[in-house]
This record gives structure tokens, sequence and C-alpha cells, in this order.
């Protein structure tokens, strides 16, 4: 069963907002079965830690640590089992290996688990991979600067502003308004200072952020903090996580009254995540398709 794990700062923050208590707490609703594999990446496992499902990009599982555990994480059933994933510099050859014999990978997304928690190690995979000519970007995702801000450090600033020529893309995960404290708002300024470019990802939560305020409220914000919003995903649910997943027709009523509400640049992508697709699957919300006059 996925772990439970909280640190201080969760701690005071959970005092005063509902929402973000809902997503690191347990309930009485997880299952203890967390055997799913919603995504299929054991199965698209050729090198251990290393997961290839799309032509031309890499998921690499460089920890299964995290600074503290969200009840709806869809690595449910593997992330808190650290023993399970405990690469070194040997395990990282091994891919670079594999990347250099498929010519057509040219993107690195370093994930886990959170990168930001291993430093030493995320320093040593930023090398290997970032010396790979045919490697053009490079992609982190963490919620460190959500569940402990103060982890974003001169240490950790200085192997991520000393990363290799690649683009570094920040994917970091941000569910509800009330996460934007001012030390996470500090944390994404020294991201932003640090040769970091940062994007937002969004799970649809029952509960927590299911009405189109507390989005325009989110999206809103983290456009003005320098943080594009980039995907929201309908739940992909793991076992234990289905008391947070809402409606797909809520979802898309909510996302038209949000379209309407803001501009592009703060609506992200709605999508699913399907172990049966070779990509993110768009899903479609609001007006028919417009006749387009020449």
């Amino acid at each position: 069963m996925l772990a439970f794990k909280v640190n201080p700062y969760i701690e005071k923050i959970a005092l005063t907002s509902k929402a973000f208590k809902k997503e690191f707490y347990p309930s009485n609703r997880e299952e203890k079965d967390n055997s799913t594999d919603p995504l299929e990446e054991d199965k698209n496992m050729p090198v251990y830690g290393l997961v290839h499902k799309y032509p031309n990009r890499v998921l690499i599982l460089l920890t299964l640590n995290c600074a503290a555990y969200c009840r709806f994480c869809t690595r449910r059933r593997s992330v808190s089992a650290i023993q399970k994933c405990q690469l070194g510099e040997k395990d990282l050859r091994k891919m670079a290996h594999y990347i250099k014999k498929h010519a057509g990978i040219n993107e690195i997304i370093l994930s886990g688990g959170d990168p930001l928690t291993v430093p030493n190690l995320l320093a040593s995979a930023l090398k290997i991979f970032g010396s790979l000519p045919q490697v053009k970007i490079l992609r982190i995702g963490s919620r460190l600067p959500i569940s402990n801000p103060a982890a974003i450090n001169s240490s950790l600033l200085s192997i991520l502003r000393n990363s290799p020529k690649q683009p570094v893309y920040m994917l970091l995960n941000f569910e509800h308004p009330d996460e934007l404290t001012a030390e996470t708002k500090l944390a994404l300024k020294k991201l932003r200072a640090n040769n970091c470019i940062l994007l937002s990802q969004t799970v649809f939560l029952k509960g927590i952020n299911d009405d189109v305020s507390t989005l325009e409220k989110l999206f809103t914000a983290l456009l003005t903090l320098g943080v594009k919003p980039y995907y929201i995903f309908h739940n992909d649910e793991p076992k234990g996580t289905e008391h947070f997943t809402v409606a797909l027709k809520k979802e898309a009523q909510i996302m038209d009254q949000l379209r309407r509400r803001v501009g592009g640049l703060a609506c992200p992508v709605y999508a699913l995540d399907s172990a049966k697709a070779p990509y993110k699957i768009p899903l479609a919300y609001g007006l028919a398709q417009p006749e387009i006059k020449h």
C-alpha cells in the first residue's frame, strides 16, 4: 500500500486547507491493493528504470521517493517502495547505451517519485543524458516546490543552473490554489532564475478542484508566476483512487466554462493518458467546430 508521508510544511498548510489535506492524507476509501499499472509502464521497461512507450522519448524513474506521497498518484503501486528503485551511475549508463541504440529518442523525461529529492543522482543523470548528441530536450517532473519548497536550495539550484546545453523543462503538478503559498512562489521564482522553463500539469480531483472557479484561480495565478498550464488530465484510476474520479461529462462542462473565462495561455490541454494510445488523447469540450469561410 502507498505509504503515508508528510512533513512539517504540509502539516502546517493542511491545518487551514481541506483541499490540500485531501491530497496528502489517506482516507478509508483507499484500497490496500495497489497492483494496477494503468499506463502499462512496467510492460514497456526494456531497461531497469527506463520506460519506452513513445517513439521519440523515454521516461526515467530516477527514484521512488518523494517529499510526500500524493494519495492520487498514478504510480501508487510502486512509489514509496524506495528499495525497489535504487539507481546508480551504472544503471544510468545502461540507459544511455539503450538510448544510443535508438536514434529516434531525442527527449528524456526524469520522473519517479521525485527526481529533485535525489540531487546527486539528478546531477549524474543530467550530465550523462545531456552529453548524448541525439538528446535535444530534458524534462523533469516534480512536486517538490509544492510539497517541500524549502528544499529548492542553493545546491539543487546549482545543479539545474549548470545543466547541459539542452533546454530544461520543469513539469510541476499543481492541483489547487492553496498550494501557491509564499514559500512555493519563492521556489518558483528561484527555478525560473536558474535555467528552468516551468510548465504545470493538473489532475481533475473530486472534492478538490472539480469546479471552474478553483481552476480559473489556479491557472491564472500560475501564469502570473511564470508557469504555463500545460495539461489537465482525467484521473488514470489506479486502484485506490476511484473516489477522486470526476465524471467526464462534468469535466467537459468545467473546461467549457473555463475556456470562456481565461485566455489561451491560461488554459491547459484537457487530455486522457491511456495505455492503449501512443500519445496523450485530447478530450473534446465546448462548442462544435465552427465552419470556416475563406
